[in-house]
């Protein structure tokens, strides 16, 4: 019973954490003021976590809603698209989700956790790593599905997730997100004839 209630506890905090986090951003989170602002201490978090740096990347990837997760639905359960406008669907679908002004407030962390993982590897760098690699990984079995040679599968999919981060970017800083939309989807209409053809 006891353990049941600490992974209950560990499950809150993480919830919370991830809350902290949107609202202040990484770049000065300290242990003892986020456990202030959560009502515990500093010890109870590193009993639960280990480290300031495995509760964060715990409490960012918490969310089921994420676009990793819902590609990997779309990939895995519903199944790699077949042909070209399967593919441009689900790229539009996850920009759609990436972009829904109810998910915006998370994409500023993503981006300083980014920067942390340049400017300091060792703490933020793994987090990144998985992330990133797992995009490009699925993106790239997707597109030899499509009938491309596993090298030129990997260039696309690098391409693609690549693109797609720096289209987020601009439009935090600008706030014109339909500009970014419509050079998301002119990505694609360079793109989807070479898809075509690889079917």
């Amino acid at each position: 019973m006891g353990r049941a209630a600490d992974l209950g506890k560990r499950a809150d905090l993480l919830h919370r954490v991830r809350e902290y986090v949107v609202r202040n951003g990484l770049a000065d989170l300290s242990l003892r003021p986020l456990a202030r602002a959560l009502g515990t201490s500093d010890r109870m978090l590193l009993y639960y976590f280990g480290t300031k740096d495995r509760l964060v990347a715990e409490a960012l990837a918490q969310d089921e809603g994420r676009p990793l997760m819902l590609l990997r639905q779309a990939l895995d359960v519903a199944g790699a698209p077949t042909d070209a406008a399967g593919m441009r669907r689900v790229l539009e679908e996850l920009w759609g989700r990436f972009t829904a002004p109810g998910r915006r407030d998370i994409l500023p962390v993503t981006f300083e956790v980014m920067t942390a993982s340049v400017i300091n590897p060792g703490r933020y760098g793994p987090v990144m790593r998985n992330t990133l690699g797992e995009w490009r990984r699925r993106l790239t079995s997707a597109f030899a599905g499509l009938g491309m040679p596993v090298e030129r599968a990997a260039a696309e999919a690098v391409l693609v997730v690549d693109a797609t981060l720096g289209l987020l970017h601009a439009p935090l800083a600008d706030g014109d997100w339909d500009r970014a939309t419509a050079a998301f989807h002119m990505l694609l209409d360079r793109l989807e004839p070479g898809w075509r053809a690889a079917g």
